[in-house]
Formats: structure tokens, C-alpha cells, sequence
């Protein structure tokens, strides 16, 4: 056993994975080994950094950054100089082959992204796959996530949850992803056949000038009554947490001038049996656009145009909008 443990912190030093989950390893005090290794950088406060990114950050030969002047100043702040390149959406192509030469000749590459952890809605994924592929060695080096953070505070069920990341920044496309994961929720409701499922949270992230309007979707293909929580600027000075129905959370931020900051927004998937209100407002929210219009015409005795325009004041969206996605309706059925 002596010999077991000495192997594998002599192999932890070289940059390898500690010896088990109830032993901690020592901060490598040797070179690193060559490979790729993924930090984990602060969201916001400079102190959740960790002492093993730190380690790591100053014993590589090199740092890729989703952007070298953010990451300069976190360099800054902890003394730590070493050569950065950039590593972003537009060149992680590229940049893959140049960093994966860099290790298999040798060299010790961590990749960093502006905050939080790489390749979580951010550069890195790619790299990640291509160092693979080319049988370099891929070190994760854990720390801050907002997402994570968000969800074990938001007062949302943690035992089942699925990070979403960004919605479709078009209004069309949006109500159309959220429309499929309500399907999806639907699905996994629990029922007498199988009592044993569960609501579980989803996790998404959103820019601030969207949220509203992300709500807004939120709100009509649910229901207002949706727990929501939405997480803003975490571990900074102004960490703010919004927890409450759509309809109320929505209102609070109405009544704002302005929202700023970084945004989590986490929702209850309300895979539990719902009331007969309820149920009645999802299966709508699944009409398709031209069932809608139908069933409005035949309720109100009015034309297409006139129906168009009342669907359009019921869901809070344009008239040209709801046209389009009309049309597209139609032609994928011609």
C-alpha cells in the first residue's frame, strides 16, 4: 500500500489526478506534465479563486484566454507572468492545431476562459475534443461556475437539473426551444403509473436586455403561476436573488429602469401533475400558430387578420413576428 500511495502522488505531482476521493494531494511542487489544463477562474470575487489554479496558472508555459486583457488582469492581481494567447469563438479552430503541437512537443497549456469554468457556454469545447482525439492529456482543474452557484441557493430542487445555457436570441426561435422543453417536461410528469418522478430545475443563462422578454415566454408557455429564480451578478458587491412566481419576478423587474449584470435564470420544469388550468394553458402554448388563429376566427366570428392581431396582443409579441412564424407554418406543409 505505501508503494501504491508514493506512485500515485509521485504521479499527481507530475499533473495526474489526486490517488482517491478521500485523499487530497499536495499542490504539484515539480514541473507539470505536458497536456491541456482547464481553470477554473473567479465569476466575479477574485477570492474564490483556488491555490491549485493558482499553482497551475504559474507553473505552465503558456495560458489561452478567451480574452487576453481580461485575463491580464487577473494575472496581475496574484503576480503571476506568463505568455498569454487568445483562445475565443472566432479562432478556437485554429488555435486547436497551434496548442495541441505546443503540448506534444512538450509543453504545459492551461486554458482559461473570462470567468468561471472553460467550455461552459464559453471557448473550449473544441480544443477540448481535437486534444483528445490527438491523444493529449486533458487535466480539469474545478473552481467557480456560476450556474452551479445559482442553483444551490435558488431554493429550486438541486436532486435533478439540466444546464441550458443561452436561448435563441430571436423571439421565434426562443418560444419555439421553450415549447419543446415543455414537451419534454410533459413527458416526464409523474403519474399513478410512475409516481416516482420529479420536477427537476433548468438553468439557463441570459443577457440582460433579453430577460424581460425571455420572462415574458416564460410566462405564456407555462403559466404565470412558474417558479422562477432569477440569479444576478453572483459573488459580486450587488449578488442579487429573485425568487418567486414568473408573473411576480417579471413584475419586480417592470418596475425597474434598467437591469444589469451577468444573469442565471432557473425555472422549476413543472413535471409534477398540474391543475386542469394549467395543463389547458400548455396545450395551447403547443398549438401550432395556425391552429390558434382557426380556433380564434371560430370563437370570435373575425377574420384572419383581425385573429392574427389579437394572438399577437395575447402573447406580448409583433404581429409581423407571429406572420412570419405563420408562414413558415405553412410552407413546411406544402
Amino acid at each position: 500500500m505505501a508503494d501504491a500511495k508514493e506512485s500515485a502522488g509521485a504521479s499527481n505531482l507530475a499533473g495526474a489526478p489526486g490517488l482517491d476521493s478521500e485523499t487530497w494531494e499536495p499542490a504539484p511542487s515539480t514541473p507539470l506534465a505536458p497536456g491541456l489544463y482547464l481553470v477554473a477562474t473567479p465569476i466575479g470575487n477574485l477570492g474564490d479563486i483556488t491555490l491549485r489554479a493558482l499553482d497551475i496558472l504559474r507553473a505552465v508555459d503558456r495560458i489561452a484566454c478567451e480574452d487576453t486583457r481580461q485575463t491580464q488582469k487577473l494575472l496581475n492581481h496574484f503576480e503571476i507572468v506568463k505568455p498569454t494567447v487568445s483562445c475565443h469563438e472566432h479562432n478556437e479552430h485554429t488555435r486547436a492545431t497551434e496548442l495541441i503541437q505546443n503540448i506534444k512537443a512538450g509543453k504545459a497549456i492551461a486554458l482559461v476562459s473570462d470567468a468561471g469554468t472553460p467550455a461552459i457556454s464559453d471557448p473550449g469545447s473544441w480544443l477540448v475534443r481535437e486534444a483528445i482525439a490527438a491523444g493529449v492529456p486533458v487535466f480539469p482543474i474545478p473552481g467557480a461556475n456560476a450556474a452551479i452557484s445559482a442553483l444551490i441557493a435558488s431554493g429550486l430542487p438541486a436532486e435533478e437539473f439540466e444546464f441550458l445555457g443561452f436561448l435563441p436570441e430571436k423571439s421565434g426561435a426562443r418560444r419555439t426551444r421553450l415549447e419543446n422543453l415543455a414537451k419534454i417536461a410533459a413527458l416526464a410528469a409523474p403519474s399513478q403509473a410512475d409516481p416516482r418522478k420529479t420536477a427537476r430545475t433548468l438553468i439557463f443563462y441570459e443577457a440582460p436586455h433579453r430577460l424581460l422578454a425571455t420572462l415574458a415566454d416564460f410566462e405564456n408557455v407555462w403559466g404565470p403561476a412558474l417558479r422562477v429564480v432569477v440569479a444576478r451578478e453572483l459573488t459580486k458587491i450587488h449578488e442579487e436573488f429573485l425568487r418567486g412566481t414568473v408573473a411576480e419576478v417579471r413584475r419586480e423587474l417592470l418596475s425597474r429602469d434598467r437591469i444589469r449584470g451577468e444573469i442565471v435564470l432557473l425555472i422549476e420544469s413543472p413535471a409534477q401533475t398540474v391543475s386542469p388550468g394549467a395543463a389547458q394553458h400548455a396545450a395551447t402554448a403547443q398549438e401550432k400558430i395556425a391552429d390558434r388563429i382557426a380556433r380564434i376566427r371560430s370563437e370570435n366570428g373575425i377574420d384572419e387578420k383581425e385573429a392574427l392581431k389579437r394572438l399577437a396582443r395575447e402573447q406580448g409579441r409583433s404581429k409581423s413576428e407571429l406572420y412570419r412564424e405563420l408562414q413558415r407554418e405553412r410552407a413546411a406543409h406544402r
